[in-house]
């Protein structure tokens, strides 16, 4: 199989244009799932549909393994970019690079077809479906058994990262992302006129003082090295001037990286609420959801990922990342496998930056080839690994 650089970055940037044109939601992926299986079969790369919509493809030989994981769904978005190639469906949007990960995995699956003679071992292609949606398709295919038969030893992940310069190379040394708990507050009391507070509970009020609490939790509650977000986004309750609601709803999130903070501050978000409510005569019910546990870079992963990094690209494309508070259910992966995830630069110099789940996110898609790239080093040197 022999393609020239030009022919290689050209037929990425195909793929993702068509993966970006054609968005789908998690668990929903049908077409994403048959557009990659097709790519697939034209590389002779033999796979299998688990899951619904997502692909598992081998490639190599023997009992040791090693894996790559790319997300196949899209967010509920509606596009702004005015791109030719923008989403031709209507509220949906790749608007977290998910067809950039999509590309390079594709384009890893062709190299490494390429050299799978010289192979020490097998690269397992994950193609997951609904890394977006709750409880997130890892769990699936985890259970469905994709660290398996053979055992993975390694799994590795992508992130685009539209706020670095394109084409560096960013990693966490150990916390990579954070846990998630969605919080859920409903506040009860009696409604009454504006004008006779006395003859009812202050539901408003209440609430006023549960989310200026939840906001003290960070300074009098946790150890101040120990990193936790609490945020409270949404609040609604009544729908005039002069009546004090009966019931009033909050919505936020959790985020921290710490096992047994996180169990800590979920009992005091749910006590202290009630207590405060009860302040005002009114009740408080508390529901926390548990999202995705944090998710932890191993030491030697990291290493692998460092080395091919470094080598590719040079030292100075290469950097030393902090962890970031979102959440990503690669997690799930990391909970049972050594693993590393990494972000790629994917902002050109000059241009204005838009984060993730914009609708204005357009990554610099130069950077298709040199992900397809890492992501084979990087498996190929984790199979060197394993036979140390």
């Amino acid at each position: 199989m022999v393609f020239s650089a030009e022919e290689f970055q050209s037929e990425l940037v195909g793929y993702r244009r068509h993966i970006h044109s054609n968005p789908e939601l998690g668990y929903n992926e049908f077409e994403t799932s048959k557009y990659i299986s097709s790519i697939l079969d034209s590389y002779n790369i033999p796979h299998k549909t688990i899951c619904k919509t997502g692909i598992v493809a081998d490639i190599g030989f023997g009992e040791n393994c090693v894996a790559l994981r790319a997300e196949l769904d899209a967010l509920p978005i509606t596009e702004k970019t005015g791109l030719e190639f923008s989403s031709k469906n209507a509220g949906k949007m790749h608007a977290c690079g998910h067809d950039m990960h999509l590309a390079m995995l594709l384009g890893a699956a062709k190299l490494l077809k390429a050299s799978e003679r010289e192979l020490l071992g097998k690269v397992r292609l994950i193609f997951q479906p609904a890394e977006e949606v709750l409880p997130g398709g890892a769990t699936l295919m985890i259970q469905e058994g994709v660290l398996a038969s053979p055992d993975v030893k390694y799994v590795f992940a992508m992130h685009i990262d539209p706020m670095q310069e394109a084409g560096t190379v960013h990693i966490p040394r150990k916390e990579a992302m954070a846990s998630t708990n969605e919080l859920f507050w409903k506040v009860k009391g009696k409604a009454s006129h504006a004008a006779q507070p006395h003859l009812g509970n202050d539901v408003v009020l209440a609430a006023a003082n549960i989310v200026n609490f939840m906001q003290s939790i960070n300074s009098k509650f946790r150890n101040p090295i120990v990193p936790l977000v609490i945020s409270i986004c949404a609040i609604n309750g009544g729908n005039t001037t002069n009546i004090f609601p009966d019931v009033l709803e909050m919505q936020g999130v959790m985020r921290t990286f710490d096992k047994k903070l996180r169990k800590e501050i979920e009992e005091i978000i749910v006590t202290k609420s009630a207590t405060i409510a009860e302040l005002y005569g009114a009740k408080c019910e508390v529901e926390i959801k548990h999202g995705y546990p944090a998710l932890i870079n191993s030491r030697e992963a990291v290493d692998i990922v460092f080395d091919s990094a470094i080598k590719l690209f040079g030292e100075t494309q290469v950097k030393e990342c902090e962890p970031k508070l979102l959440a990503e259910d690669f997690a799930y992966f990391s909970e049972k496998v050594p693993s590393c995830f990494w972000f790629l630069g994917a902002v050109k110099a000059n241009e204005t930056k838009y984060g993730l789940h914009n609708p204005m996110l357009n990554p610099d898609e130069n950077i298709l080839s040199k992900g397809a790239m890492l992501f084979t080093d990087v498996a190929k040197q984790a199979l060197k690994q394993i036979e140390k």
